[in-house]
């Protein structure tokens, strides 16, 4: 996939405003649609505003049914795979690409906005359970001697910001559901490996062992939707692994016991979310000649396919009350949101745009 390159007073503000001005970049609350819904999920994503894949200069949400799709922050020069919700549902951070880029913080309105590092290499910012935390990956610098990218973690105001590991690969970092441990991808054994740390970078382990490579970020050619690894119970982690010479969905315990393939089936298997509740588990199957969102019970029996379509469909995430599926298809010729019931039922375009939307990501709340 390309990658596309994304304090209170009104002193501060006009003086934040006028420093993302002058990066390319612009937050403002915006200006079309209703309103969301108070207390209902709402979906933030990234709009191209041109027809190419490195057009994604929008950053966008929306309520759960499509309507009021507000614009929060423009850019010049784009922003990175998919925004990250803090879990109160009240802020994103996102990933802006430009000459200083860096990871900014902003209001689910558009405002507050501020920039929390000034590094180009940093990428999948993701919020920790409590919210006062944020890991991401910071890339290889080979000015710097570095050889592989690496763990870092930041408080949510970008302070304190220091590194928990090193030979991590570019996915985002996962936090476990009690905010105690966070799940990585390494190649530090000579092939990808699932490893897992304490919160501090303390306790570092392989958990995989597997001479084939063992991930759980999504395939690098499907958009990116935001979910985690982790079990909602924290119990056990989903992972995708090509030891049976494809690409399968597993399953294993928290500590790398009990690892088991799941879907069993000779096409690729992918991008695997669990549903809020811990009983299913959504995933992309390419069975049918095409990409389609399929689901199953979380002992991988049960597998069916839910959309159904010629057209690429893929990566599924569960809204957080499990009722519904957000999905990304192409069936209207570009990339469009897509939300479908749990049981694959009333397929809906939410976006319904000229151009590509994509990488995006539901509320908690």
């Amino acid at each position: 996939m390309h990658k596309m390159r994304v304090h209170p007073g009104a002193v501060a503000l006009l003086t934040l405003l006028g420093l993302a001005a002058a990066l390319g970049v612009s937050f403002a609350a915006a200006q079309t649609g209703a309103p969301a819904l108070a207390g209902s999920a709402r979906i933030a994503f990234i709009r191209n505003t041109g027809p190419m894949s490195g057009d994604a200069k929008g950053l966008y949400v929306m309520n759960a049914d499509g309507r009021g799709q507000t614009r929060l922050a423009r850019s010049s020069t784009g922003f990175g795979f998919r925004p990250a919700w803090s879990p109160d549902g009240r802020r994103l951070v996102v990933v802006v690409y430009d000459s200083n880029a860096g990871i900014y913080v902003v209001n689910s309105n558009g405002s507050g906005q501020r920039r929390l590092t000034r590094s180009s290499g940093d990428e999948f910012p993701v919020w920790s359970p409590d919210g006062r935390k944020i890991a991401f990956i910071r890339a290889k610098n080979a000015a710097r001697g570095e050889t592989h990218a690496m763990v870092y973690v930041m408080n949510a105001d970008g302070s304190g910001q220091r590194k928990l590991a090193d030979a991590a690969l570019l996915a985002a970092p996962d936090w476990s559901p009690d905010g105690r441990k966070i799940a990585f991808v390494s190649n530090r054994d000579g092939n990808d490996e699932v490893y897992v740390m304490n919160a501090d970078g303390s306790g570092q382990r392989n958990l995989t062992r597997n001479p084939a490579h063992d991930t759980f970020f999504p395939d690098i050619q499907a958009p990116v939707a935001q979910h985690s690894a982790w079990s909602p119970d924290g119990r056990q982690l989903v992972f995708v692994s090509n030891r049976d010479g494809n690409r399968e969905v597993y399953v294993m315990n928290a500590d790398g016991s009990g690892q088991r393939n799941l879907t069993r089936n000779p096409a690729s298997d992918d991008d695997p979310a669990w549903s809020p509740d811990g009983r299913k588990i959504a995933f992309a199957s390419h069975r049918d000649g095409n990409s389609e969102i399929y689901v199953m019970n979380t002992d991988g029996s049960e597998q069916r396919n839910l959309t159904r379509n010629p057209a690429p469909d893929n990566p599924p995430a569960w809204s957080p009350d499990g009722r519904t599926i957000a999905f990304q298809s192409r069936r209207d010729r570009n990339s469009e949101i897509y939300v479908m019931n749990a049981d694959g039922s009333e397929q809906r375009n939410l976006t319904r745009y000229r151009n590509h939307d994509l990488g995006f990501a539901w509320s908690p709340v």
